[in-house]
């Protein structure tokens, strides 16, 4: 079995430096500095008017995070789709598809598209909740392509910083248990902005841990398992007690880790870097352990035999106040 810790070194080289007490994060303080004048003057730059923002003919929500890794965006925006289409509206939804090929325009996901070519996010996002899901690192472009398709409401997934594209609503997402890190810009820290910039946003949601004055805790759990090679199903304590291998290419792995031992499984964690992969089929072939994997790998593998592998199916519980605070707003652009 592959060394727990093998595939994620750099990750987890990164994590110890931007979450831990390691001295290396001062002397790189000034390139921090360098590149927070950097993010000071682009948004300066936006909210002057030298650089052009773009207001779609819809509302637009953006959903993001101020730290590089997972934070639960993707479940939020997932959870929006779904409030939002029951309040009447249609949502599409727009990414920069990380992890894909790219194409030099805006692609529409199709459900059976590869996720080495649009992002695991995106197909993902897309086969959960049907609606449109546009692709492409221009968000406007992406926009206008979706309202061409027919869609009334635009839900960026992670563009907080994407400022070129006007917004309605600023939703952040916080991990819960590492917060802001060690408080300092990239490279000393995980930071894209100053956490100042939480002040601006309009919802902070909080995966995982206790929220502060002003913000609300955003509840992710594991409601069941589904076969990734078929549509067989089962609880999550029928594996009570037993040894699981966890494969989660995701941000923050030790989140789904504790989520399954919590659960009272034996977890063996599998390395897998953020949006990567492993040899399933390997895999299998090593053990018969059962395989969990979270539903964001789910949609970068084909179906395969050997050892039973589970997908894990993720609940999203937000306080009605958001769900509130979301409608006002978009009751206000219309007005």
């Amino acid at each position: 079995m592959t060394r727990p810790d093998a595939g994620r070194g750099l990750e987890g080289n990164l994590e110890a430096l931007w979450y831990g007490q390691s001295p290396l994060a001062w002397l790189l303080l000034p390139l921090s500095f360098l590149f927070g004048c950097a993010v000071w003057l682009r948004r300066r730059a936006y909210g002057a008017g030298w650089f052009r923002m773009q207001r779609l003919s819809v509302p637009v929500i953006v959903v993001g995070n101020l730290t590089i890794g997972g934070t639960g965006k993707t479940p939020v925006t997932g959870w929006l789709v779904e409030f939002c289409r029951a309040a009447g509206y249609t949502p599409g939804i727009v990414s920069r598809g990380y992890g894909g090929r790219g194409s030099r325009e805006p692609r529409l996901v199709a459900p059976d598209d590869d996720a080495r070519d649009v992002g695991d996010e995106p197909l993902l996002l897309r086969r959960q909740t049907g609606a449109p899901v546009c692709v492409h690192p221009d968000r406007v472009a992406a926009g206008q392509c979706l309202i061409a398709a027919g869609v009334n409401l635009i839900i960026a997934d992670d563009g907080l910083q994407h400022y070129r594209l006007e917004r309605d609503l600023e939703i952040a997402v916080l991990d819960g248990e590492r917060r802001v890190g060690n408080g300092f810009l990239l490279p000393a820290g995980p930071l894209r902005e100053s956490a100042r910039r939480l002040r601006d946003v309009d919802l902070v949601l909080v995966n995982g841990g206790p929220a502060g004055p002003q913000e609300f805790v955003l509840g992710v759990r594991i409601s069941g398992l589904r076969e990734l090679d078929g549509e067989g199903e089962c609880p999550l304590e029928a594996l009570r007690g037993q040894r699981v291998r966890a494969v989660a290419g995701i941000g923050n792995p030790g989140r789904f880790h504790a989520q399954l031992t919590d659960a009272g499984l034996q977890v063996i964690p599998v390395p897998v870097p953020d949006h990567g992969t492993v040899d399933l089929v390997a895999l299998s072939r090593e053990s018969d352990v059962p395989i969990i994997m979270t539903e964001k790998d789910a949609v970068k593998y084909a179906k395969t035999g050997g050892c039973p592998v589970w997908v894990a199916r993720l609940e999203v519980r937000l306080p009605p106040e958001v769900g509130a605070r979301v409608l006002e707003r978009l009751r206000a652009v219309g007005s």
